[in-house]
């Protein structure tokens, strides 16, 4: 049993024309995504407190607290972040276009690392400084300040486009549109045509 054709496409899918236009309009809509995981993974990633101070008449800055897990905090809340985007993309390009194609799947993959690097960098934008050492200055010795928001897993980055795969991959398995089985033709027990 499989799905009815959709009106608008041929009984082989829609061409690969069609299929093209469809990928890049999904790889731009996925990319802009990263906009909001970037805004969300500013916000909720957690803040890696540091302390400047005088040693010997010259700045230095150290953790204050050394044994703190912020910094893997931040590279986590991204990772989770991605994910999360990776399975609402991938849910929503299946929604979509039921049939997939080999065009949408690469579109999932390159918008979701478009996505990933953008938000990374806006990020990193909307952070704390990158001037740590001047951060600390301005200040003053002993406060406590944020350190740059700054994505140490470099493998985070590619979370949503693994993510959108295998979910998008498990959906098609799942609920995709069935090949016909073919008629006249008998087959044994393993479904292998009998002679």
């Amino acid at each position: 049993m499989y799905a009815p054709q959709d009106a608008s496409y041929g009984a082989d899918g829609p061409g690969m024309k069609t299929e093209l236009i469809e990928a890049v309009v999904a790889t731009v809509v996925v990319a802009l995504g990263g906009v909001l995981l970037g805004l969300l993974w500013w916000w909720l990633a957690p803040h890696v407190p540091l302390v400047g101070d005088v040693v010997d008449k010259s700045w230095v800055v150290y953790l204050k607290d050394s044994e703190g897990e912020q910094a893997v905090g931040v590279d986590g809340t991204f990772t989770l972040l991605a994910v999360g985007f990776g399975v609402l993309s991938a849910l929503a390009a299946f929604l979509l276009r039921r049939r997939g194609g080999v065009p949408l799947v690469v579109a999932l993959t390159v918008g979701g690392l478009l996505a990933s690097l953008l938000a990374w960098r806006l990020g990193m934008w909307l952070g704390p400084t990158k001037d740590v050492l001047a951060h600390a200055k301005s200040v003053g010795k002993g406060v406590t300040f944020s350190a740059p928001l700054k994505l140490g897993a470099k493998g985070a980055l590619l979370a949503w486009s693994i993510a959108a795969l295998v979910v998008h991959l498990g959906l098609t398995a799942l609920f995709g549109p069935r090949d016909p089985e073919p008629q006249g033709v008998a087959t044994d027990v393993y479904g292998a045509p009998m002679s």
